[in-house]
């Protein structure tokens, strides 16, 4: 099979690519890699009126984002409209198509008609066989469909599904402004780059007869098909773009890792044993459609936390440092336009990332450690920055000036003299330390803290503590 798998991802830009189309992406992309097959990006606008470039640059960010890379594309129906409009004109030149002539009204009220006798409302091929064509009338291109019979389509994860042609209508191909339908072109695209499997979301299963009847009618050798179960949220709902679905890119933005959101939805609808956790290589090497399942996957947000959280603690700190950046500057706390050093960020990530579910609530924690002047929970200053405190933060700051090695254990052999020599618990110690340095009563170990704060920053904080104690 390595030999000649293609496929396609071929999103709508009508609005963000939301969860559903990620996973029919990253199917797609596993199955390509895990065959040494060649994955298709093509953008599907030939909704004129829906279709924006905002929501192509989103598909085409939240692709990246993911690591979805792409062999060919990504392409635009748009730009082949030459191919559409040939295929076209041989379909009519063979009598496989026809012009037809009624106009919105005309439908309407056949509609309503078939509706009122319990009838499907389909096209009633009014223009079917017509040959007193209008002068100069507006008009679409209807294929001409079999009128008896059943297509069948052997679907990869579904079997064998059978669709009676009675209950098809001949089908728009071209409408009177020369735009081409969506089931037209995706027929002449898939077979024009030469798709050898089409995996895709099961709403699109219906279409599949109609496609199935135009590849036969322009003498192109189908695909074979599976149709994969749509997502569902907690209340069973569809997850999609119609329902709501929080897109590709919100979760990016809420701090999810693509790492973990790979991961979490290789898993949406697809197994290996009972391993949860894989690394993007072991889900190229495992892939198969034969593990796909049919029965709707249900989206499980704490399950992607749950990921989410692993993966921050196990991503090498340099990695997840590039990964963090973003949110720090977002949240304010570097300041756009003012370069840090990646090792810098790396540097404090052992101190957080056992800590911390999303990359938002690591660069709220981080704070501390990059802002020039301290942020103070007003209730932790007023309890903990006191004048019996004073004393103590002054022990610290002369013996941390004095200390030859700056190390953690010498740090923590200094608090443990203090402590002695004073008589008091270690947290009676730590914790105006804490709030000195940091703003707040929740921090990494105090020992780390100082330490990643380096000695100059860490007694400039001590002192400038001391400064707002009464009396200090």
């Amino acid at each position: 099979m390595s030999d000649r798998v293609k496929v396609r991802f071929a999103p709508s830009p009508t609005g963000v690519l939301h969860i559903g189309g990620v996973r029919t992406a990253l199917f797609n992309w596993l199955f390509a890699r895990h065959h040494g097959g060649q994955f298709v990006l093509r953008i599907e606008d030939t909704d004129r009126g829906r279709s924006t470039e905002e929501s192509i640059a989103e598909i085409l960010a939240s692709m990246r984002w993911l690591g979805l890379d792409w062999d060919e594309g990504p392409y635009r129906q748009t730009e082949r409209q030459e191919l559409y409009s040939q295929k076209v004109a041989q379909l009519l030149q063979a009598g496989k198509a026809y012009r037809c002539y009624c106009t919105a009204e005309d439908l309407e009220r056949k509609r309503g008609a078939a509706q009122k006798k319990g009838r499907k409302p389909k096209y009633d091929g009014t223009c079917r066989e017509r040959t007193n064509a209008p002068t100069a009338a507006p008009s679409v291109v209807r294929f001409k469909a079999p009128l008896a019979g059943s297509v069948v389509v052997e679907d990869m994860l579904r079997g064998k599904v059978v669709f009676d042609v009675a209950e098809l209508d001949d089908l728009i191909l071209q409408r009177t402004d020369g735009s081409p339908t969506y089931n037209f072109v995706v027929v002449v695209d898939d077979a024009d780059m030469g798709i050898t499997h089409v995996v895709r979301g099961d709403d699109h299963l219906s279409n599949t007869p109609r496609q199935c009847l135009l590849y036969d009618a322009l003498n192109f050798s189908p695909p074979q098909f599976a149709h994969i179960s749509m997502i569902t949220g907690a209340d069973k709902a569809r997850l999609s773009k119609r329902h709501g679905a929080t897109s590709a890119l919100a979760y990016r933005d809420m701090g999810y890792l693509p790492a973990a959101m790979i991961n979490y939805l290789a898993r949406l609808g697809w197994s290996h044993g009972d391993q949860e956790i894989f690394s993007r290589d072991e889900m190229i090497r495992n892939f198969s459609l034969d593990a796909v399942h049919t029965s709707a996957a249900v989206f499980n947000l704490e399950k992607l936390s749950w990921l989410n959280e692993h993966y921050i603690k196990t991503t090498p700190p340099t990695d997840l440092a590039r990964h963090l950046e973003p949110f720090l500057r977002r949240a304010g706390v570097l300041p756009e336009g003012h370069g840090r050093d990646a090792a810098e960020i790396a540097a404090v990530i052992p101190s957080l990332n056992q800590r911390a579910k999303t990359l938002v609530e690591m660069a709220e924690k981080s704070a501390f450690y990059f802002k020039e002047e301290v942020e103070f929970d007003e209730a932790a200053r007023k309890k903990f920055l006191t004048a019996d405190a004073a004393t103590l933060l002054e022990k610290v700051a002369a013996e941390l000036s004095q200390l030859e090695n700056f190390s953690a254990a010498e740090i923590e052999a200094l608090f443990k003299k203090i402590v002695t020599a004073e008589g008091v618990k270690l947290g009676k110690l730590a914790q105006p330390v804490r709030v000195a340095l940091t703003g707040t009563t929740v921090s990494p170990g105090i020992y780390d803290v100082i330490l990643l704060l380096g000695r100059e920053k860490t007694l400039a904080r001590l002192n400038d503590a001391l400064r707002k104690i009464p009396g200090g």
